[in-house]
């Protein structure tokens, strides 16, 4: 008796060292991927800026390729993250190879053009797919989702160098409201070696100095508990819009070559007259302005919003998350002086809070804001982003996410 479970307890240390090592190796793996992306995505927004407008005369068209070459050559791949959520749900059991460079390459188009779009959905795309291919040579238990789940760590943590982050977002955004616990022996190694490899050539994580706050007393916890039911609103109201405006422009536009086609024009033209390309690419000007002297209009963060949601909804290609962070740093910076608190603080409330808020996740907002302004703010991320958890109404950017709550 006693040795069988000396054996049966070998077994199990056995199989969490060679998790342990397949996240490693997987880290790295994912990395050099999220190097190739990312680089390529700073040069494309860096020779975009230069240009100018000029490259939205060519999104439409732009669009028009994006889904030649899904229709010719993705198929399933244009599934994208829902791709992702139906493999750990049970309804598929295979991610094709090609749906990284696919998601890459399209990517890479829409911002070329000057569409409103992020980059973390295709970064755990790469992800996910890189680590499910490998995933399939290892027989142990649910081999196959704990890979996953480790490569997405590594594709968040690869690209926005934030592995502690990265870890808490790949365990709880499939199903919210639990952990994948039996990822974590494989996502932990793989989150932090991406976060290495990709650090290494010269992908580093964004950090911001908010300076000192005042001590949270209950005034202090009064504002926190309204900012978070705002910045949670905030973030419902994004995924609620976006999944409806994408069914909405689905059902009346049946032909995806016209509709995005028509909808590349009207982004673009919408892209032009507000802001005169202010709002292309992922946000990260608007970020920087919120916590720089840069100047931070009203205004900016709704139409960073309406513009997002339609550039995703016309089938464009990119992620949610940093144009959530773009929303949420510049809607604190305007809404901070309501308060009587300091701006920057505010802004970075609303940057981990409406992301958390828009993709159904509670750890991973707070993880987010201590990794990039500081881990002395804990309890401020802690009751900001809980409040606006509990008031999003279960809403997500992700369709297919499972709910599984009290």
């Amino acid at each position: 008796m006693y040795k069988e479970k000396l054996r049966e307890s070998f077994k199990v240390y056995d199989e969490i060292v060679l998790k342990c090592f397949c996240g490693i190796f997987i880290g790295a793996i994912v990395a050099i991927c999220e190097v190739v992306f990312g680089k390529g995505l700073e040069w494309i927004l860096n020779f975009r800026e230069h240009m100018g407008c000029v490259m939205l005369l060519g999104l439409p068209f732009a669009g028009l390729a994006i889904v030649f070459l899904f229709d010719h050559w993705g198929r399933i791949s244009r599934k994208g993250m829902g791709l992702v959520f139906e493999v750990d749900q049970g309804k598929s059991d295979w991610i094709p190879l090609r749906m990284a460079p696919f998601m890459v390459v399209s990517t890479w188009i829409t911002h070329f053009f000057g569409g409103s779009a992020g980059r973390e959905g295709v970064a755990m795309q790469i992800g996910a797919t890189v680590s499910h291919y490998f995933g399939k040579y290892f027989r142990f238990k649910n081999s196959g989702v704990i890979f996953m789940v480790a490569g997405m760590a590594a594709g968040f943590a690869g690209l926005f160098g934030t592995p502690i982050t990265a870890i808490f977002f790949a365990l709880e955004v499939l199903v919210a409201g639990t952990l994948k616990y039996r990822a974590m022996s494989c996502a932990i190694p793989a989150s932090f070696t991406a976060a290495y490899v990709s650090g290494l050539f010269g992908l580093h994580k964004s950090t911001f100095k908010i300076g000192n706050v005042a001590e949270l007393n209950m005034e202090l916890s009064i504002k926190l508990l309204v900012l978070g039911i705002l910045f949670g609103m905030v973030g419902g109201l994004f995924a609620y819009f976006l999944k409806h405006t994408k069914a909405f422009v689905t059902n009346k536009i049946t032909n995806p070559y016209k509709r995005i086609f028509m909808m590349g024009i009207i982004v673009a033209i919408l892209l032009f007259v507000f802001g005169k390309c202010r709002y292309s690419g992922v946000g990260e000007n608007l970020i920087v302005g919120s916590f720089t002297s840069e100047k931070i209009y009203s205004y900016d963060w709704i139409l960073k919003f309406i513009l997002t949601i339609l550039t995703l909804s016309a089938g464009f290609q990119g992620g949610e998350v940093t144009p959530l962070f773009a929303i949420g740093s510049s809607l604190g910076v305007i809404i901070a002086p309501v308060f009587g608190l300091n701006p920057l603080f505010v802004a970075s409330l609303g940057y981990c809070s409406v992301f958390g808020a828009a993709t159904n996740t509670f750890l991973a907002p707070i993880a987010i804001g201590m990794e990039v302004f500081g881990y002395q703010y804990f309890p401020f991320f802690f009751v900001v982003c809980a409040i606006s958890y509990i008031v999003n109404q279960n809403e997500s950017i992700y369709a297919l996410q499972r709910q599984v709550r009290e």
